[in-house]
């Protein structure tokens, strides 16, 4: 009897919460919502979903080849902006832009979604500069952006939704990404909690390995290359030549590129993902990475649309299976699953207790 009791209260919590995931705001038509990066990825993809669904899209792209591009496969009530979220003069004149627009309603929405990958390589091999070139546009222009229309997402009573990464909770290599995605959700949280009292909503995005323009294999690659080429002689001979074309021929997640394209399930498919030859890594890769761009952009419209949304979205199987679950686990089991996909220096040794 008692089983019996708990599966019914079972199901109707489980109902219950389902009914709930599938309500949505009403008078999407009168909505406005900003979205940073729309030049491609997922920022462009959320774009078209979203006009398509009758919201009144601003889309800020880096580039006007971009805006061009975009503004021609959507509707003519999608508009675009020209933003580097790098530049003050750039975001003043967005969130000009933006006030005019919107007028008394405020933006229901703002999506900080731009962001770069560059320079992820070992720390000792990176300068300052590598680090502060990342920060600025994936954590202190997101934090600028934000402060700079967020009067307006108050006036609305509306959403904020930040990208951040699963490399935001477990940091797989060097570089400013993994610290961005860490400030970003230090950010977000303190900002929730500020802005509950004003009705205003803070959600979380962390998307797992996705191929998109800024995970090209073949970019991070050549960096690699380059900055190897920039380091000093002790420091390659500490590392050695193995220690880089180990990491030429295995990228380290999420740019795992699969041996032979997934099948066409998904929307956003990249048309010619890069092949590779190792084994160990196109496996890993194939069950990590995943071209369905729609995956993350279907949570990022839940969030600005969804009554009750969510605080975190995790996207992606590697992420709510692996890394998500990774980073919780102790320090000495999280450096130990994580080594097994880094090379090993040529002077390398385990330090001693």
């Amino acid at each position: 009897m008692w089983l019996h009791l708990a599966a019914v209260l079972a199901g109707l919590y489980l109902l219950r919460r389902w009914h709930r995931e599938r309500q949505t705001v009403l008078r999407l038509s009168e909505k406005y919502a900003l979205i940073t990066g729309c030049d491609s990825g997922f920022g462009n993809l959320l774009a078209r979903q979203l006009d398509a669904r009758g919201l009144r899209v601003l889309a800020a792209c880096l580039t006007g080849t971009g805006a061009a591009q975009l503004r021609a496969a959507a509707s003519p009530r999608l508009q675009t902006v020209l933003l580097d979220v790098t530049s003050s003069q750039s975001i003043a004149a967005a969130t000009a832009w933006v006030r005019e627009l919107v007028g008394d309603r405020g933006l229901w929405g703002l999506v900080n979604n731009a962001g770069t990958a560059i320079l992820t390589n070992p720390n000792e091999w990176l300068t300052k500069d590598d680090f502060v070139k990342v920060l600025d546009v994936n954590l202190v222009g997101l934090i600028e952006v934000t402060l700079s229309l967020l009067p307006l997402v108050r006036q609305a009573r509306g959403r904020v939704v930040n990208v951040a990464s699963v490399m935001g909770r477990v940091s797989f290599f060097g570089g400013g990404y993994c610290i961005s995605k860490y400030g970003v959700e230090a950010f977000s949280d303190s900002l929730r909690r500020e802005m509950w009292p004003f009705g205003v909503q803070v959600s979380i995005i962390k998307p797992g390995g996705f191929w998109t323009g800024m995970t090209d294999p073949t970019v991070v690659v050549k960096g690699f290359r380059h900055l190897w080429e920039q380091l000093p002689a002790e420091t390659q001979a500490a590392y050695g030549h193995h220690y880089l074309e180990t990491c030429e021929y295995i990228p380290l997640w999420p740019w795992h590129p699969p041996v032979t394209p997934p099948p066409p399930v998904c929307q956003a498919r990249l048309t010619h993902p890069p092949a590779h030859t190792d084994a160990k890594s196109s496996v890993l890769l194939h069950c990590l990475s995943s071209s369905c761009l729609s995956c993350v952009t279907s949570i990022m419209a839940h969030a600005l649309l969804a009554r009750f949304p969510h605080s975190r979205y995790a996207a992606g199987w590697d992420a709510r299976l692996a890394l998500l679950p990774l980073s919780y686990c102790p320090a000495w089991l999280t450096d130990a699953a994580i080594s097994l996909f880094l090379p090993v220096p040529a002077r390398g040794t385990p330090a001693c207790p």
